[in-house]
């Protein structure tokens, strides 16, 4: 059962790094290129693992991974706090309040006239 149980945890921590491995940013490798990261965790159960977690990459601020965490955008998380999309917006709700009222004077009598009484 321990002899199971080992196999399993070194088959696992074998994929976990070769995946972090793989997904990780060039610019945040350490030590060696990638292709020597994948063999050297491929070909040696436990130490390659154990050696890219501890100093494959290069961590963050607080002591986590930088990959881990999504990179910070610039502009704005939502759209309604985006000043451009609201400006898009406000135009297109103007623009079809304008087609609107256009329509309904085009049916009301087409030459524009519509809505004045007396005139003439």
């Amino acid at each position: 059962m321990a002899r199971a149980l080992l196999a399993i945890v070194s088959v696992g921590l074998t994929v976990f790094a070769l995946a972090d491995c793989i997904q990780t940013h060039e610019s945040r490798l350490r030590g060696l290129p990638r292709w020597a990261w994948i063999v050297l965790i491929v070909l040696i159960p436990w130490v390659g693992p154990l050696t890219w977690m501890l100093i494959g990459k290069e961590r963050g601020e607080d002591g986590g991974t930088a990959t881990r965490r999504s990179p910070r955008r610039q502009g704005p998380l939502a759209p309604d706090d985006d000043p451009e999309f609201l400006r898009r917006l406000d135009e297109d709700i103007r623009r079809e309040r304008r087609d609107r009222r256009r329509e309904q004077g085009d049916d009301d009598g087409g030459d524009g006239t519509a809505g004045r009484a007396g005139t003439g």
